[in-house]
């Protein structure tokens, strides 16, 4: 019997897979250009740089702080280029179209509409704005072969008081682009139960939510945002870890609060990239995926913040093929679970895996499957 090879991706079969994405930043996702032209346009001066290439690198390196505050600081410049319905109609519309080129085909953007009001823009029309932009994103994508489809999170502040304001605005948009409802912003002093009123507003609606939690703090915040808030997802998440003990013999052991993620099947909405560069692990090989990964835990892949990071879907899962020797049958694994775990009604995510994920992977196996064949055949033929 001839054994197994793992099927280990290439660089371009891990851009051609069919990826899912849960946690994306819509104002942590922009093209420098775009960023600078926007700038220009709006008579924002205050860019640290004006050369796209020098803008991208400045990003990057002052979002790779260790601090999860000084990260959230580079926003900042992205905001203030998003204030009109313009801008805000070509930043989604680019956020698509990348999306769709790196391989992604479902995805979940987040954004708060509180952030982009300071030139006079409502609510309402910050997320027509916005919905407008990916739906003519997946146009352009459609045009150029590729295949997206993008849902938008609705998100609110921790710092702020508008949390129920939003979480209704999520709600009004339902069935009209926007998917569910987010909080983030600095974890350390504003807990998610500081809104419990939009949480228990969303449960009586029926409507989805994800809440960041367990990534700058610890267990408490995952704990909060289970059991206070009752978080469908839990946005990176993280920090579980800290609940689940290795022993010296190589045996594992769960907490009481990392069993019940486990058994509960709650979504970790994982990024890799993002979590170094908060110091929330301090390496693609440390990083608690791989053991949540081999513990089943219901873990997904993510970008967070593809501007600061530099990151995409494609990158993240290299760095985790080159840190775990993950296989396209990993990559697949990731790739259901996140699709699992989206925030659209079952039998379109039933439809999606089934359609377009598991084909997509098949075809790929199948391609390797032929290149190994025939390298081995080459080489046969070789010394004969």
């Amino acid at each position: 019997m001839t054994s197994q090879i793992p099927n280990t991706p290439s660089s371009e079969q891990i851009r051609r897979a069919p990826k899912v994405l849960l946690h994306d930043h819509l104002d942590g996702g922009l093209r420098p250009g775009t960023i600078v032209e926007l700038a220009q346009e709006t008579g924002y001066s205050s860019l640290p740089e004006t050369d796209p290439d020098k803008l991208g690198i400045w990003f990057r390196e002052a979002a790779d702080s260790g601090s999860l505050e000084r990260y959230l600081e580079t926003f900042a410049h992205t905001c203030a280029v998003m204030q009109t319905r313009d801008a805000l109609v070509r930043v989604a519309a680019e956020c698509a179209e990348d999306l769709a080129e790196d391989g992604v085909v479902y995805a979940e953007v987040r954004y708060a509409p509180e952030q982009h009001l300071e030139a006079g823009l409502t609510l309402e029309e910050v997320v027509e704005a916005v919905n407008e932009g990916f739906r003519e994103g997946e146009r352009r994508a459609r045009e150029s072969g590729h295949r997206i489809r993008i849902g938008a999170l609705l998100t609110a502040m921790r710092h702020a008081a508008r949390a129920l304001e939003i979480a209704e605005l999520a709600n009004r948009y339902r069935d009209l682009g926007v998917v569910g409802f987010d909080i983030a912003g600095a974890e350390a002093g504003f807990p998610p139960t500081r809104h419990l009123d939009a949480f228990e507003y969303l449960k009586r609606e029926n409507n989805h939510f994800t809440i960041h939690a367990g990534e700058a703090f610890g267990l408490p915040s995952i704990w909060q945002a289970l059991q206070w808030c009752g978080a469908d997802r839990l946005g990176h998440g993280v920090r579980i870890i800290d609940d689940i003990q290795v022993l010296e013999d190589g045996s594992v052991k769960l907490g009481r609060l990392a069993s019940y993620v486990r058994d509960k099947r709650i979504p970790l909405e994982m990024c890799p990239s993002s979590n170094l560069q908060t110091g929330a692990a301090d390496s693609y090989a440390a990083h608690p995926i791989g053991l949540l990964r081999r513990l089943h835990f219901r873990a997904t892949v993510n970008t967070d913040n593809r501007l600061m990071s530099g990151t995409s879907m494609s990158r993240e899962f290299e760095h985790l093929v080159e840190a775990f020797d993950y296989t396209l049958d990993d990559v697949q694994w990731f790739s259901v679970n996140a699709m699992k775990s989206a925030f659209i009604p079952f039998d379109e995510r039933l439809a999606m895996i089934n359609d377009v994920i598991k084909p997509g992977y098949a075809e790929l196996k199948s391609e390797w499957l032929f290149q190994q064949t025939a390298s081995t055949s080459g080489s046969v033929g070789d010394h004969a």
